[in-house]
C-alpha cells in the first residue's frame, strides 16, 4: 500500500497494522480512502504470514465514517459516471433532478468499500483487534464493532451519530449492536445517540479494556503479538463457530440492507437538512419526512 495517501500498513512480525492516516479530516473516509481500506484489509486478511491484524486511526482519531465533506461537494464526478445516463443526457439518476447522482449514490460509492472491509474482517479467519483513540462515530463505530476485540484509550469516545444529520444508519452498526448490548440498550444509543466514554463503552460491552493516553499503540501491539502466538487454525474454526452462533451468517444480507436504506433517505429532504445543519453548526430543523 506505499501507493496510497491515507492508508498505511505496517508488519511487526506476524502482526498486521493498518492505521487510517486522514488527521485534517478526522479520518473520515472518501471514495479513494475507502477504497484503499478495503484493497488494504483484503491484503492482510488473506496473508497467510500476517496471524492478526490491528486496526487504528492516526493522530487521536480512530475514524468519524464516511467523509460529510466529501459528500456534500458532490462525491467523485468520475467514478460517478456509471450513474449517468448514455450519451451524457440529463435523466435523473436518483439524485437532484439534474442528471447528477444524489447524496445517495455518493454514499453507495464509499459504503460499498467499507461493507466489503467489514465482511472481510468477520470472514478472516485471523483475530482483528481495533484499538480505539479519540472518538468512533457513526461508521468508524461500525468498523471498531466489526472487529474481534477493541481496546481503548482513555480519552476515547464512541456515539452512533447518525441521526443527527438524518440517517438511518450503515456499517454494520444496527447489525452489531443489538448482539453487543441487548435489544433495549441498543435503542437508546441509536434513538438517543449518547457520546459514551472509553469507562462506559466498557461498562455496556463495546469495548474489552482501557489504556492510559499514550499507552495504546504499546497495548495494541502486544496483545496482536499474543493473538498471534495462538494456533492459527484453531482460531479461525473457533472464530467460524462464534460467528455462526451470533448469527453472522446473515451480516452481508444486512449490510445490504443498511446501504439500501441510507441511499434511500440521503436522497431525501432531512439529510439535506442535516447536512446543511452539520456545517453550519446549528441544530438540524428536521420534519416528518
Amino acid at each position: 500500500m506505499d501507493d496510497s495517501p491515507h492508508i498505511r500498513v505496517e508488519r511487526h512480525g506476524a502482526v498486521g497494522v493498518l492505521t487510517i492516516a486522514r488527521r485534517e479530516r478526522f479520518n473520515s473516509l472518501d471514495v479513494a480512502t475507502a477504497r484503499d481500506l478495503r484493497r488494504a484489509g483484503l491484503q492482510l486478511a488473506r496473508d497467510r504470514a500476517v496471524r492478526a491484524v490491528v486496526l487504528r486511526g492516526e493522530g487521536g482519531v480512530f475514524c468519524s465514517g464516511a467523509d460529510l465533506k466529501y459528500i456534500a461537494a458532490g462525491g467523485d464526478r468520475d467514478d460517478l459516471d456509471y450513474l449517468r445516463p448514455p450519451g451524457g443526457g440529463n435523466g435523473d439518476s436518483g439524485g437532484n433532478g439534474h442528471g447528477a447522482p444524489g447524496y445517495g449514490a455518493i454514499f453507495k460509492q464509499i459504503l460499498e468499500y467499507i461493507h466489503s472491509t467489514i465482511s472481510e474482517i468477520r470472514r478472516s479467519p485471523k483475530p482483528w483487534l481495533a484499538a480505539v483513540d479519540g472518538p468512533a462515530a457513526a461508521g468508524g463505530l461500525g468498523l471498531a464493532m466489526s472487529c474481534d476485540l477493541v481496546i481503548a484509550s482513555e480519552r476515547s469516545w464512541l456515539e452512533w451519530a447518525y441521526l443527527k444529520t438524518g440517517l438511518t444508519g450503515a456499517e454494520s452498526s444496527t447489525f452489531f449492536l443489538p448482539r453487543l448490548v441487548g435489544f433495549r440498550k441498543a435503542m437508546e444509543l441509536v434513538l438517543l445517540s449518547p457520546r459514551l466514554g472509553a469507562r462506559e463503552a466498557l461498562a455496556q460491552g463495546l469495548i474489552n479494556a482501557v489504556h492510559p493516553d499514550g499507552e495504546l499503540d504499546a497495548a495494541a501491539l502486544a496483545l496482536a503479538e499474543r493473538l498471534a502466538a495462538t494456533p492459527t487454525e484453531a482460531v479461525g474454526v473457533a472464530k467460524d463457530l462464534l460467528n455462526r452462533a451470533a448469527g453472522m451468517d446473515r451480516l452481508d444480507v444486512h449490510l445490504d440492507a443498511e446501504l439500501g436504506e441510507l441511499a434511500r433517505i440521503a436522497d431525501g429532504k432531512n439529510f439535506a437538512e442535516g447536512l446543511a445543519a452539520f456545517f453550519a453548526r446549528r441544530p438540524p430543523e428536521f420534519g416528518s419526512s
